[in-house]
């Protein structure tokens, strides 16, 4: 059987116990790609390799066994260094249990009292939207290089820079006027 990772029959694909190893490029990733370092041309060459398997799991009630999928990915991705603003590569790792439950009400539900993460069977999820997401929130807040290739200046810090911004002293409008004033 063909497994569409756009709308996973996930219940199905976890009682196949099969699993999805696909290696897509960067540019497949919308909102991820965005966050590339200005670098367009480069996603289409830049992977993203991931692997989706299911399980069933006895469940703890004792009634039918309870649908899991693990995702797994890493990609490498250039982000903008908050130091001096070149390209820095960074490493990004999935690796992330989901346990899925019938509908989205008995998801939210179950979800504020368990660790894992709970989803809804239906509507069917897209593995690649679920894997984006989880891309997304292992980006760095601030991303910089350990050292930078390239000395950065720091205005306040360097005296030489500081000289060199130094303006000639204006005169105070406000003592002008008094002058005129008498």
């Amino acid at each position: 059987m063909a497994w569409s990772a756009d709308r996973l029959d996930v219940r199905a694909f976890a009682q196949a116990g099969v699993h999805l190893q696909v290696d897509d490029p960067l540019n497949r990733f919308e909102r991820l790609c965005s966050e590339q370092h200005g670098m367009a041309d480069q996603a289409s060459v830049q992977r993203v390799r991931w692997r989706a398997q299911g399980e069933l799991r006895p469940s703890a009630s004792g009634g039918s066994p309870a649908v899991w999928l693990h995702l797994q990915a890493d990609t490498v991705m250039a982000l903008t260094c908050q130091r001096c603003l070149g390209p820095v590569d960074v490493s990004l790792t999935v690796d992330r249990w989901f346990r899925f439950v019938a509908d989205e009400a008995t998801a939210s539900a179950e979800d504020d009292d368990c660790e894992e993460d709970v989803l809804a069977l239906e509507p069917r999820p897209s593995l690649y939207e679920l894997l984006e997401d989880e891309l997304l929130m292992e980006l760095p807040l601030v991303p910089m290089h350990e050292t930078c290739p390239e000395p950065v200046i720091m205005r306040v810090a360097d005296s030489a820079v500081a000289a060199a911004d130094d303006e000639p002293e204006r005169k105070n409008p406000f003592a002008e006027l008094a002058r005129l004033k008498k």
